[in-house]
């Protein structure tokens, strides 16, 4: 390793160090639409209330469905949505070829969505990260069981909060240091008693300090020493190195054959790194929605039970009065001797439904921002005819296009790849036809997910046309249809 552990760690200082401005943001979203990830700012404690700045909840289900919404569109569990294929046509009209193809696809499927690779999770989750802060990763790796039905793929979504990236020259994210804590006892569970710093084994051995938490750091970066054809760690184009921080202990040294992690990043900016994403547009209106529901409450509050008004000396009837509130109590003196009532509600004169008109409109703009309104058209409006669904389908099809494109080829693509890497080097893949092999043993993705197929409507939209244009000609000459 050409480089120092002391130099490592000094990097990993500096990118957590780096990044307050981020987390500052990171945590103000938190506060008010995703609770649960509060902690980006100074440490929690577990268990605690994390709900103090939320007023209405509008938020945090426009945010669930856009990772819903996400999810579905993109990597929809009841569909494939995606194929494989080869750069030639005429491979792929190859019968071997083809059955090879389709069956690597399905491999990707069953070995993807098993119920002990727990994708389907942690992809949600992901693109809950998404919604909120503007990225989310999920680290892939191979799980080696105990048993047969243990074996397999298994992906992990990393917490944005403890997870810190650098880019390449060309933009493309390909380092990664994830912070991680484990406690000393499954520290020794990892990596043994005999490999622990000190500090750790210290704690270890005290019967109070087993469970005490030890930072750890995960990186993953290309290899600078990368040697192909060897068999050890150097063999493999990505480095993989976990240290112990407090002692600059490297505990654990290996590689990867692959990136393992698959980034997605909605929208950048120029010279940033991480995503910016939907709810940092919203959060103007986030906050004076929460705004507008606090002081609607204490509104609501005055007119249900409003302030009483009474003399300034207290005295009524003659003596002095205790007001009762409760229902059916009965107030001596309330009243004088000609029925004039002398205690009386204060009536503020408030507009509720002002005040509710104005918080739908903040509510329908955080909607916008959340994709959410854009999949209501089809539900709304039912009575479309099919080709006023397809026009619909087309312009969100358009619409979406910048932002849904870059998961493809950002998040999506280095997913497949990592997986398709992992089978192989496991030997869960089929051999490749040797026309294929001889062929380099090229191929491609071909996203078909919901998604895709909107992208795809101008084409059936135009073919509708053509035959709605052709339609009055072939009733003088039915050929023209040839």
């Amino acid at each position: 390793m050409s480089e120092s552990i002391d130099d490592i760690i000094r990097v990993y200082q500096n990118l957590k160090g780096g990044r307050g401005v981020w987390e500052q943001h990171w945590e103000e979203i938190a506060e008010r639409i995703l609770p649960r990830q509060i902690g980006f700012v100074g440490e929690r404690t577990p268990g605690e209330k994390r709900t103090q700045k939320v007023f209405d909840s509008k938020p945090m289900v426009a945010l669930e469905r856009f990772a819903s919404v996400m999810d579905s569109m993109l990597t929809p569990r009841q569909t494939k949505w995606h194929n494989l294929t080869t750069t030639s046509a005429e491979l792929n009209n190859d019968y071997e070829v083809k059955t090879w193809l389709s069956t690597v696809n399905q491999i990707l499927y069953d070995s993807r969505y098993k119920p002990a690779a727990n994708f389907a999770g942690q992809n949600a989750e992901r693109w809950t990260s998404v919604g909120a802060f503007g990225t989310g990763a999920i680290f892939i790796d191979y799980d080696e069981g105990r048993g047969p039905t243990a074996r397999g793929l298994r992906y992990r979504c990393v917490s944005l909060r403890d997870l810190f990236l650098l880019e390449n020259h060309q933009g493309v994210i390909d380092t990664a240091y994830r912070r991680l804590y484990q406690t000393a006892r499954q520290a020794a569970q990892r990596w043994g008693r005999d490999a622990l710093p000190e500090a750790v084994l210290k704690d270890l051995d005290s019967p109070t300090g087993q469970d005490k938490r030890h930072e750890f750091v995960h990186v993953v970066r290309p290899r600078t020493d990368y040697w192909p054809g060897r068999m050890d760690a150097r063999g493999r184009p990505w480095q993989s190195l976990y240290i112990h921080v407090a002692s600059k202990k490297l505990m654990e040294e290996g590689g990867y054959t692959s990136w393992p992690y698959s980034v997605s990043r909605y929208v950048t900016a120029p010279d940033e790194i991480y995503g910016r994403s939907p709810a940092m547009s919203a959060l103007p209106d986030i906050k004076m929605l929460n705004e507008m529901a606090r002081t609607d409450i204490r509104a609501v509050h005055k007119l249900v039970d409003p302030p009483i008004l009474l003399h300034d000396d207290g005295i009524l009837g003659g003596g002095a009065m205790t007001i009762r509130m409760t229902p059916g109590a009965l107030v001596p003196g309330g009243v004088n001797k000609s029925g004039q009532q002398l205690v009386q509600p204060f009536q503020s004169g408030a507009r509720v439904d002002i005040a509710e008109e104005k918080m739908q409109q903040r509510r329908d703009s955080i909607d916008d921002a959340f994709l959410v309104t854009l999949f209501q058209i089809l539900v709304e409006t039912p009575r479309m005819t099919a080709t006023e669904a397809l026009i619909r389908a087309q312009e969100k099809g358009m619409l979406l296009t910048p932002t849904m494109g870059r998961q493809t080829s950002e998040a999506l693509g280095p997913l497949i790849e990592r997986e398709l890497d992992l089978l192989s080097f496991h030997r869960q893949l089929p051999p490749m036809p040797q026309a294929l092999v001889e062929a380099g043993g090229e191929y491609e993705i071909v996203y078909d997910s919901p998604m895709s197929r909107m992208q795809r409507a101008e084409e059936l939209v135009g073919v509708q046309r053509s035959m709605e244009i052709l339609t009055p000609f072939a009733q003088l000459d039915p050929t023209i249809y040839d």
